[in-house]
């Protein structure tokens, strides 16, 4: 595989990584406690703006972005304020893997953003967690088996189980 291909796969996967994220985001502030509601909005804005510039990105290079699902399967269940604050650590932890990712793939400007992306999700899954990670965003390096570092994004088929957040 080119590295341009290599480049737009990536891109690809941080967009939907992305649209993942802002729905996450929308259960989570739905279930967070008042005192955390703002850090909540904050990065929703934040995952709202990566996912336009990456759309606006892919498009620039001739490609259609990957739409969004029209839902995501949650990793558990969110029925309150603790479980909220574990999804948005889980959340920013997917994307960061996926930027790890994105950093592998790219060069220059590119690169230097997406590990701004990465980054930003390290620090934001700190703060929701209240601990780190010895590798942000590679959970085969972390000493923790989380599963699937990034989101399965892949848009819905009828029939079938939708993708996961």
């Amino acid at each position: 595989m080119k590295r341009d291909e290599q480049a737009l796969r990536a891109l690809q996967a941080a967009l939907a990584a992305e649209h993942a994220a802002v729905y996450g985001y929308g259960v989570v502030g739905g279930r967070i406690a008042e005192g955390r509601r703002t850090e909540a909005r904050a990065a929703y804005d934040a995952h709202r703006a990566r996912r336009d510039a990456l759309a606006r990105e892919v498009r620039g290079l001739g490609t259609e972005p990957v739409a969004a699902g029209a839902a995501y399967a949650l990793p558990f269940a969110v029925p309150d304020a603790p479980t909220a604050v574990r999804l948005a650590a889980e959340l920013e932890d997917r994307v960061a893997g996926v930027y790890s990712d994105l950093v592998r793939a790219t060069t220059g400007a590119r690169r230097r953003e997406a590990a701004g992306a990465l980054r930003e999700a390290a620090v934001r899954a700190v703060r929701w967690r209240g601990g780190s990670v010895a590798f942000p965003g590679l959970a085969e390096r972390a000493g923790t088996d989380t599963g699937d570092a990034g989101p399965s994004v892949s848009p819905p088929v009828s029939g079938t189980a939708r993708p996961t957040v």
